[in-house]
């Protein structure tokens, strides 16, 4: 049985292999933190951060990915780079689920 958080990823990553970005990861960890998916999008890698709340009360799911969240996304995507031969084009996107209803805003944050 999955977790609303698995399902959400499953979700998202549906939703995103459905519109042509390439699978790379899932659930990338490493010391500073975790990226939900590691996906392609033609030649850029594109971190995502995948959030589901019920409801807008406290701001919903996009006030949920504050400075402090943001930073510690830099961090893990930056050593999951260190590890490539090169470094490709990157951006982050956050992809919320509010109830049904999925917005995915692309290039969310910058580094």
């Amino acid at each position: 049985m999955l977790t609303a958080g698995q399902h959400a990823e499953q979700r998202a990553a549906e939703y995103l292999l459905a519109r042509g970005l390439k699978l790379v990861e899932k659930n990338y960890h490493c010391r500073f933190g975790e990226i939900d998916l590691i996906l392609r999008d033609g030649s850029t890698l594109v971190f995502v951060e995948v959030r589901s709340r019920a409801s807008n009360q406290f701001g919903g799911a996009a006030a949920s990915i504050d400075a402090r969240k943001q930073h510690k996304l830099i961090a893990t995507a930056q050593h999951y780079l260190a590890q490539l031969p090169r470094t490709p084009p990157c951006r982050f996107d956050a992809l919320l689920f509010h109830g049904e209803q999925i917005e995915w805003l692309q290039n969310a944050f910058g580094a």
